[in-house]
């Protein structure tokens, strides 16, 4: 994984210096808290219900087990002993004191994290497939190519204040693991003639006005991704709108102008660009590739894992997914136990993950979107002791992309945008269909819950998604179908009227049910909804 350099470091160290003297400023009242506001988000900190929470960057979802202890350490020393993993691959803290913010961010710094960028309409965190170098369907580490933009869009002079906040996803495969299409900014790597460049596609993403995004260009060159990306910016920041705040994302300069208008001022942008120097040398990209080397994988190991303990069986085949490396396997840990609240993990379970990445996958982690992690280079000979571990420890939940392995915002119980609860319905959905064997009978099924349109939940790409609103002072959840982030990806229909909390439950039930009575064999939910269409399932929800 990627190592700071001095300059680096020294970025990152300038900025807790910086931010702890602003901090100090608002806490004598020098500083009143609308002056304060802007700068507190630059650095992660959003002021919430109850108090003030932290977002701190995991870069395209990448992390080392001595970043994890000290992720745990924050959770113990600063919080209420636990984190919250999060869709941008990132991880909150939910119960910061103000005061404690700056020495937050300087231990932070010791161990190469940091919160730049985590808020503010800038380029945000930069996303990944979460299997990147250990998949055997990429054609290329994507992770490499997502550190370059990092370092290419960390303090962009031009690209500090857009018109709203701006997400870019890496991948390298055509199964899409990112939800790449649904950013502003989606990247797939690609091979032409030989050689490895990007597809560029543009204007995806979710909130009030959900979209789907469109290819701009098939190929960019390796060599000139970074003054593609710049010219694709500095089209949105000139004409993106700041006057509706409703209406300042790129999705809706490209609805307005069209994709075609979009790609001509693109390229003629990247003309202008290319004679410019702005590309980093091709020596650049090949010094932080090497540090993203494969690990040292032993040859001739067990390819086979002993399936006699049915449990462990069960959880073989749900969580754990194919490695490039023969003898290895991708170990995915489910952080959402049956009535537990998807995402988050105590302290102690921070510190387990850490032990057994050090130990058990070459020192690696990685947070994936859907607010899980993944220890991405596992032998197989040893995945019966990490099971283990993880049994004792509550995180061996086989559960991936079942029903239960729920994506959810923290809702109105944390946040101050919220309308509606989040984490009690996800607790009242997965105890409901608790039984593990009901969960693999209805197979992939991906459930997701936001609090408010702005839709941090995913739910508009959800099989099942749920909307939280307020309807005349009641929470109401609207339910929808048909969503997917995946390279199927589609944006759900809302199915109706909304429900209060146990109603939506009851609703998803009948809509299961719906679901079984219809399916062919091997379908999915999706293939089924897609095939039947939305009438049986909108008369069984109402009848």
């Amino acid at each position: 994984m990627y190592r700071y350099d001095e300059y680096d470091q020294n970025i990152v160290d300038a900025r807790v210096d910086e931010f702890r003297d602003q901090v100090e400023r608002r806490l004598s009242g020098q500083l009143t808290e609308d002056q304060f506001k802007p700068l507190r988000l630059m650095n992660g900190l959003y002021l919430q219900l109850h108090a003030y929470m932290l977002r701190v960057a995991v870069p395209y979802g990448t992390l080392d087990s001595r970043q994890m202890r000290m992720l745990s350490h924050i959770a113990r020393t600063y919080d209420r002993g636990y984190g919250h993993f999060t869709t941008r691959q990132n991880i909150q803290f939910n119960w910061i004191k103000l005061a404690d913010a700056p020495d937050i961010l300087a231990e932070l710094a010791t161990v190469e994290m940091h919160a730049i960028q985590t808020s503010g309409n800038c380029i945000r965190n930069i996303s990944a497939d979460q299997y990147a170098g250990a998949s055997g369907d990429e054609i290329a580490d994507p992770r490499p190519w997502a550190e370059l933009i990092r370092q290419w869009s960390t303090f962009h002079p031009e690209f500090t204040y857009l018109p709203r906040k701006f997400k870019i996803a890496v991948i390298a495969a055509e199964e899409d693991r990112a939800a790449m299409r649904l950013h502003d900014i989606g990247i797939r790597l690609v091979e032409r003639d030989g050689a490895v460049g990007a597809q560029i596609y543009v204007g995806g993403g979710m909130g009030r006005t959900p979209m789907i995004s469109h290819l701009i260009r098939d190929f960019v060159q390796a060599d000139a991704l970074m003054s593609y990306l710049e010219a694709c910016l500095r089209v949105y920041n000139r004409y993106g709108r700041r006057d509706n705040i409703y209406k300042a994302r790129i999705k809706i300069l490209l609805h307005e102008i069209g994709a075609d208008e979009y790609r001509r001022q693109v390229e003629e942008e990247f003309a202008a660009l290319k004679g410019l120097g702005l590309d980093p040398p091709v020596a650049e990209l090949d010094r932080i590739r090497a540090m993203f080397a494969p690990p040292a994988f032993e040859t001739g190991l067990p390819t086979d894992a002993d399936r006699s303990d049915p449990d462990f069986a069960v959880w073989l085949d749900q969580n754990v997914r194919a490695h490039k490396a023969p003898g290895y396997a991708i170990v995915n840990v489910s952080l959402k136990p049956a009535g537990g609240i998807p995402g988050d993990a105590s302290a102690d379970q921070i510190d387990l993950l850490a032990d057994l990445a050090q130990a058990h996958s070459f020192d690696e982690l990685r947070v994936t979107h859907a607010q899980n992690i993944v220890l991405p280079h596992v032998a197989i000979r040893d995945l019966r002791t990490v099971w283990e571990r993880l049994v004792e420890a509550g995180l061996a939940e086989p559960n991936l992309d079942l029903i239960t392995d729920i994506i959810a915002c923290p809702g109105l119980d944390y946040c101050s945008l919220a309308n509606a609860r989040s984490i009690p319905l996800a607790q009242k959905i997965a105890t409901r269909f608790a039984d593990r064997d009901r969960q693999r009978e209805l197979g992939e099924l991906k459930l997701k819950i936001s609090g408010c349109i702005n839709a941090c939940g995913h739910h508009h790409a959800g099989h099942i998604g749920i909307l939280g609103v307020d309807r005349k002072g009641t929470e109401n959840y609207q339910l929808s179908l048909g969503g997917s982030g995946a390279e199927d990806v589609s944006l759900a229909k809302i199915t109706g009227p909304g429900f209060d909390e146990d109603g939506v439950v009851d609703a998803i039930e009948r809509v299961t049910d719906r679901y079984l009575a219809e399916r062919r064999a091997g379908e999915r939910f999706l293939d089924t909804y897609r095939r039947v269409g939305f009438a049986p399932f909108k008369e069984a929800i109402y009848g």
